[in-house]
């Protein structure tokens, strides 16, 4: 994490003459069953940026929800009267070709999208104030073709706190910054889903979302894409642009990040196993190991463990 470039929140102040030049925007959220969200969604990216209707338009795309998700988009929009905000009801997915997830969504806004730039975000991600002039001017100043970040991690629940953290430690070890955005080691990518601002060019000449209509895990995909195209890969820390909470149950958290992982390791069953074995000699083994020794009275035991130092003075993680 420490490798992990920050942006500087200054570039966000626009000057007249800079606003004047600003490239075009299309903030674009697919929206699948998200009537907890939509809503709060939709209205901090409108508050959190001052760009007209020339520079920004926001689509919100409804991908067949069966709860309320498009009547209150829709409804949201009548209230606003807000030009920026442009509501799209979701076609049926083609019969001919299999499309997962959120693909199909993005891939219809795409086609009436009208900026220069393509900011994907998810419905549960919140965006801070500057967050998309700040994205652009890092992304124009240096290069970048597919500008991602991590948002801060928002855990309210009992499971998101058990689990999320855990979670998103694994993902800092197993993607390296330094690697990941160092564009001669192509076998390195990763993006988050939940922020991924594209230069369209760029966005084009990979194929979009019709290039992974089949992946899940299409952010990474993505990203890979991208490097191997020789296009420029960003991926920031991104506690200061935005914030998600993800996973608000004990079902889906176990939905959500068994998916990810299976598919993060090429569908090996086998490599699926060894994570979990890291994970339980990591976090539960020593509390369970704790619970022994206090049961059993060892006490001295455990003051040799809890008082024993490694003679390790720099240490670094492999990968």
């Amino acid at each position: 994490m420490e490798n992990a470039p920050r942006t500087d929140r200054s570039l966000a102040k626009l000057s007249p003459e800079s606003a004047a030049q600003f490239p075009k925007v299309s903030v674009i959220v697919p929206a699948y069953n998200e009537a907890e969200n939509i809503r709060d969604c939709a209205i901090a990216i409108l508050e959190s940026t001052p760009l007209s209707v020339e520079n920004l338009e926001v689509l919100i795309v409804d991908d067949r929800s069966t709860d309320d998700t498009l009547a209150i988009a829709q409804s949201l929009q009548q209230h606003l009267n807000d030009p920026r905000l442009k509501i799209l009801a979701g076609q049926p997915r083609p019969t001919n070709q299999y499309w997962a997830g959120k693909n199909w969504a993005c891939a219809q806004a795409v086609q009436v999208a009208t900026g220069d730039f393509l900011l994907f975000i998810d419905a549960d991600v919140r965006l801070k104030p500057g967050v998309i002039e700040t994205a652009i001017t890092t992304a124009e100043t240096e290069k970048i073709d597919l500008f991602t970040c991590m948002p801060a991690l928002v855990c309210e629940c009992f499971a998101e706190w058990l689990v999320q953290p855990i979670m998103f430690n694994h993902l800092a070890v197993c993607f390296d910054f330094t690697a990941v955005n160092d564009p001669s080691k192509t076998d390195s990518a990763f993006a988050g889903g939940p922020f991924m601002l594209f230069r369209r060019s760029g966005y084009e000449k990979i194929g979009g979302h019709e290039a992974v209509a089949g992946e899940i895990v299409e952010d990474v995909e993505l990203a890979r894409r991208i490097k191997r195209a020789g296009l420029k890969l960003g991926l920031y820390s991104g506690s200061n642009l935005a914030s998600v909470r993800m996973y608000r149950s004990w079902n889906a958290l176990w939905e959500g990040w068994t998916k990810n992982l299976y598919l993060g390791a090429n569908r090996s069953w086998g490599m699926m196993v060894y994570m979990a074995a890291i994970m339980f000699f990591l976090y539960p083994m020593p509390w369970l190991a704790l619970a022994i020794l206090l049961a059993n009275g060892d006490f001295t035991e455990i003051l040799t463990i809890t008082n024993y130092q490694l003679p390790i003075t720099n240490c670094q993680l492999p990968g």
